[in-house]
């Protein structure tokens, strides 16, 4: 990915149609913005994806759609939906933890050997031979399967614990496929297997004019890995704020809830831009690989209760 795409590389239209009833109503939800209220008041549920199955018409799997690079980054290659080299590491699995029973579980496993993947650069590099998963509402030809310009955007996950993972829930902005000069990044929340209890959000605006990127780290009071936790992003006119388990997380300077401006906001408003999900299982490549890798570390899994959408 280009550096003025993401930082992973530095290391790293469609909306659904709503009434008007509705629509009146999401608009009068915008009006005012009080970070510490509930973010789904007043916003009624327009999608809502329990995973009972991958739908091909919302989903597609695979490199991160663009048209920059080939899609790829940190130490894992992404699949495509039917599986690479052996392995497929998207699966639909019974879960008495989830509302309905079922949730996404996205998987990354060391395959050890030369691999075959196209355009992955990691083919023939030892510590770079693993398969994960990249789930997104956007195809590389620049098909937004489903995209929201505003609204509350909430799923409820739980992440590995391990020496590289590197799970994320984030979102970017449909023109960014084909015209990626610049791009929006909304990463709701990234998350180190080996860091339990702190995880980073960033809003990042990539490329010229304008470039600016604001971020956090957000320590949390329970581990990340040991059970669900709800993440979650409210866009409000050219406002921003992230949420953790319903609550907005919070500078650590002064205490008071994080309230980010995005400066591409009115850009995208004028183009009929919209942003597009994405979840991804990926590896760090920016931290030291473990010696030994131990058999344990071998397969891990992030799984995704499910994902919402309210305005």
């Amino acid at each position: 990915m280009q550096s003025f795409l993401s930082r992973r590389t530095v290391l790293k239209a469609g909306a659904g149609l709503v009434s008007l009833p509705l629509l009146a109503r999401a608009a009068h939800a915008d009006a005012s913005l009080d970070p510490t209220q509930d973010p789904t008041f007043n916003r009624s549920l327009v999608f809502d994806e329990g995973f009972e199955r991958i739908d091909p018409a919302i989903w597609h799997a695979g490199p991160k759609a663009g048209t920059a690079d080939g899609g790829f980054y940190g130490r894992s290659a992404f699949s495509r939906i039917d599986g690479e080299e052996g392995f497929n590491p998207y699966a639909i699995v019974d879960d008495p933890e989830t509302e309905n029973g079922k949730a996404l579980r996205i998987s990354v496993k060391y395959i050890g050997q030369p691999m075959n993947v196209p355009k992955y650069y990691g083919n023939n590099l030892p510590e770079f031979q693993w398969i994960s998963g990249n789930l997104q509402t956007a195809q590389p030809d620049g098909t937004i399967l489903k995209g929201w310009r505003r609204g509350y955007f909430e799923a409820r996950m739980r992440f590995p614990a391990h020496p590289l993972t590197w799970p994320a829930f984030w979102f970017l902005n449909g023109r960014s496929i084909l015209h990626p000069r610049t791009s929006i990044e909304l990463d709701v929340v990234e998350h180190k297997g080996f860091e339990p209890r702190l995880y980073g959000a960033y809003l990042h605006e990539w490329g010229q004019p304008g470039e600016r990127h604001q971020s956090s780290g957000v320590p949390t009071d329970v581990d990340m890995t040991e059970g669900y936790n709800l993440y979650g992003i409210l866009l409000v006119r050219n406002k921003c704020v992230v949420y953790f388990n319903r609550k907005p997380i919070r500078s650590t300077f002064n205490g008071e809830p994080l309230v980010w401006t995005m400066g591409r906001s009115a850009e995208m408003d004028v183009k009929n831009d919209v942003f597009w999900a994405i979840f991804t299982l990926a590896l760090r490549s920016d931290y030291a690989y473990p010696n030994p890798l131990l058999p344990e570390h071998h397969l891990a899994h992030m799984r995704v209760d499910y994902f919402r959408v309210y305005q």
